[in-house]
């Protein structure tokens, strides 16, 4: 499935969180993923508003007063990252929270002159940072999007307050996230993009321009904290799936269809170490799925066929990659049609503590499930019992 935001009027972590919930993410859903990070004494509350005649969905996260009125501490990367490595969410999740608040604490750091691991969020936008960065990364795993696009952002203009005086808009952070990035500034005196709404977009967002050939499924819309007069300040957000991807349900289960280019190499003169780094390579930039098959070339020589599945749009990247980091010197490609059941990642409780397992739906009643492996893996380190032992205890 394809996620499209439309930045007319800009983007902040808050207005992402609201436009994924008016889109379909449960409130409640929401809050019971962001609980597996180890972070207390905040709120989500969540509220119908209108901005500008329109309606849509406002997020705030609000901070509970500390007992005897203790002052918020600041918190530093490290912290940030305890946090993250400490909660029960996905590796995957998890990792690309990692990436992303990497990025946001290297773009604080650069425009400060310091070094990313010692500058700091205070605790408010600290908070506010995890929440809506997790509950995006959250919100899209939930809805089952696999790419995201983007349209030019609008940063606002005229001037913000900081703890280091007044600036002018955008954000040197922000001006910094969005390196690269197509961005314009209309006539609002008014910061419309902030730095966790650029670290967050420039990080999800796969292309920016207009609205890409699509049918629309959903839509959701993300409320902005103020109300302006004459613009309605609001995120959209389309849902949807590629013009030549089609979904249909048999009756037996939803299932969605769509083309995929699959790219094979035979290689027969490589070190076989180098393939778990190439495989983890194409993995990390987009590849759907990757596969090694043995087989006899040429003369009787053993090889291996390297296969890739991917988007039409991430073809020319993985075979960059197969060209930069394997000895091939010729590939080949075509499409072929790609049949997948719906799916989404599940805490359940276990004697071991709760585990994540992939729902596959087949149909009402009818779910096909799996534990985690990288989860089950962690357990049997932890514990000092075999894998295998894990798993049969945890299937039965």
């Amino acid at each position: 499935m394809i996620a499209y935001f439309e930045c007319f009027s800009g983007i902040s972590g808050d207005m992402v969180l609201g436009s994924l919930v008016d889109a379909g993410v449960s409130p409640e859903r929401l809050k019971k993923e962001l609980s597996r990070l180890p972070v207390r004494g905040y709120e989500v509350n969540v509220r119908k508003v209108k901005r500008s005649g329109f309606r849509a969905t406002r997020v705030d996260v609000v901070l509970k007063p500390k007992a005897g009125g203790q002052k918020p501490k600041a918190r530093t990367w490290k912290d940030i990252e305890q946090i993250i490595k400490g909660s029960t969410l996905s590796t995957d999740i998890r990792n690309k929270g990692l990436d992303i608040f990497k990025r946001l604490f290297e773009a604080e750091a650069k425009v400060h002159g310091s070094k990313y691991n010692l500058v700091h969020l205070h605790e408010l936008g600290a908070v506010d940072c995890i929440v809506d960065i997790f509950g995006t990364l959250i919100g899209l795993d939930v809805l089952g999007i696999d790419t995201v696009f983007s349209s030019t952002i609008n940063l606002g203009g005229g001037e913000i307050a900081t703890e280091h005086g007044i600036l002018p808009v955008p954000a040197p952070a922000t001006v910094e996230l969005l390196s690269g990035v197509p961005v314009y500034s209309s006539d609002v005196s008014f910061e419309l993009t902030t730095p966790t709404g650029a670290v967050l977009i420039s990080s999800i967002a796969e292309d920016f321009g207009p609205l890409p050939d699509m049918r629309i499924s959903k839509t959701g819309a993300g409320a902005g904290s103020r109300d302006f007069k004459g613009r309605s300040n609001v995120l959209r957000l389309f849902l949807g799936y590629a013009a030549d991807e089609r979904t249909r349900n048999t009756g037996r289960g939803t299932g969605r269809e769509h083309e995929v280019v699959v790219i094979e190499t035979n290689i027969d003169d490589m070190n076989p170490q180098v393939y778990e780094y190439v495989m983890d390579k194409l993995f990390g930039k987009g590849a759907l799925d990757v596969f090694l098959t043995q087989i006899i070339m040429k003369k009787g020589r053993p090889g291996i066929k390297l296969t890739v599945l991917c988007s039409e749009e991430k073809k020319d990247g993985l075979t960059d990659i197969i060209f930069q980091e394997t000895t091939s010197i010729g590939l080949r490609y075509y499409r072929a049609e790609r049949k997948t059941l719906r799916r989404e990642i599940r805490p359940v409780d276990t004697k071991f503590g709760k585990i994540n397992v992939k729902v596959s739906r087949l149909g009402k009643n009818k779910d096909k499930t799996s534990f985690e492996y990288g989860d089950c893996k962690k357990i049997a380190k932890k514990f000092n019992v075999p894998l295998l032992e894990v798993l049969k205890i945890i299937s039965s």
